[in-house]
């Protein structure tokens, strides 16, 4: 069989491409240069929200009809690669700009898509999924928020954990028990400004400074029953066919990161002098570059195929985006460890970018499902 029978195996269309490199050269150009202020204060970057609202980056999630760009998942992702190779908080607020959305376009209705969707496209509102709880991380279905139905209305109450954009979004998607005897979950929009909402209090966190996060209360919240999203009683389906999907976003962010501490470490390698000679002429620091390199071109192969089969509807995608998350996220690990090692003494203080790129990459491993989780992802999909 010849090559021509596979003519597009590898090829991204022109017009990805041309919005990748625009986006490339906002990080690099006015994102870059924000990054260590971003990290060192824990202030989240309204600027660079702006900025990514203001050049459609903000609706690469959403399709034409809302607003957005309709460009698909693969664009997205390679976006969010490009800005975290820079500043993993800043390509958080994409990130969530989908995770927060998601649910929305597959399980909302048409009033809820023109509610929401072409606010989010401009930028002018932020979102956040509100899924973990103190006593239920991995296990979803422990949760303990409660929501009971009075007359058209619900009143919600519980206590969420972990939750990306706490303070900052306008409104939560948020998981609930409805009905407690047969442990059914459902899904609601809760807008930030009802009554009985609280964002709770920031966490000092290891990594991923510049975005917040936080543990939401919710007391005696009234939610009208528009707000009910999706099928009632099916909440877990809907958080399920998000994560499949959104994981994407944190191997793209792992991607992003083990390439940006590549390329620094690289660079680097080139201009350090030890023994007479760039340090990048010693076979022992050579190896490391060769497997940091290998590895995160690994990943993005991996990253890549998993976001072209969600673009192409192909099924039994599960299994790729928790391979893709899996690999890439551990591979983020193993390499900035790594980039620490080639800059020495260097690499461990923060006027380097490296050691912030590590305590960034951490995190990619934890959240939108533990890397735990994700093998269990795929051992199960293997067993079937």
């Amino acid at each position: 069989m010849t090559a021509t029978a596979f003519p597009d195996l590898y090829d991204i269309p022109q017009e990805l491409l041309d919005f990748r490199d625009l986006v490339r050269q906002l990080a690099q150009e006015q994102i870059a240069p924000r990054a260590g202020d971003i990290d060192r204060t824990g202030e989240y970057p309204w600027d660079i929200r702006k900025l990514l609202g203001e050049q459609d980056v903000l609706g690469l999630p959403f399709e034409a009809e809302y607003g957005g760009t309709g460009t698909g998942t693969l664009m997205l992702q390679m976006a969010v690669e490009e800005i975290a190779k820079v500043c993993a908080s800043s390509s958080l607020i994409l990130m969530i700009q989908e995770l927060g959305s998601l649910p929305i376009t597959l399980f909302g209705n048409e009033e809820q898509k023109q509610r929401f969707l072409p606010r989010l496209a401009t930028g002018e509102i932020s979102p956040a999924f509100a899924l973990s709880e103190p006593e239920a991380g991995s296990d979803p279905a422990s949760m303990r928020t409660f929501a009971k139905r009075d007359g058209d209305d619900w009143i919600l109450n519980g206590t969420k954990n972990w939750i990306t954009n706490a303070g900052i979004a306008d409104y939560y998607i948020v998981f609930a028990k409805t009905d407690r005897d047969n442990n059914r979950i459902s899904a609601f929009i809760v807008e930030s400004d009802r009554d009985g909402v609280d964002p709770g209090k920031k966490e000092h966190k290891l990594g991923i400074k510049g975005s917040p996060t936080g543990s939401p209360t919710f007391t005696d919240v009234r939610i009208p029953a528009e707000n009910l999203l999706g099928v009632e009683g099916k909440g877990l389906s809907v958080a399920l066919g998000t994560l499949e999907r959104t994981r994407l976003g944190a191997a793209a962010q792992a991607v992003g990161i083990a390439q940006g501490a590549t390329d620094y470490a690289n660079e680097y390698a080139k201009e350090r002098i030890a023994f007479g000679k760039p340090i990048n002429q010693l076979q022992g620091l050579q190896f490391k570059l060769a497997d940091m390199e290998t590895g995160t071109a690994a990943a993005r192969e991996l990253l890549y195929k998993a976001c072209t089969m969600v673009d192409r509807g192909v099924p039994g995608v599960g299994k790729y985006t928790s391979m893709a998350k899996l690999f890439a996220s551990d591979n983020a690990m193993k390499v900035t460890v790594e980039a620490i090692q080639v800059l020495g003494g260097y690499g461990y203080v923060n006027e380097y970018p490296v050691e912030r790129m590590m305590r960034d990459a951490k995190i990619t491993q934890i959240y939108e499902g533990t890397n735990e989780i994700q093998r269990v992802v795929i051992a199960r999909a293997m067993a079937k």
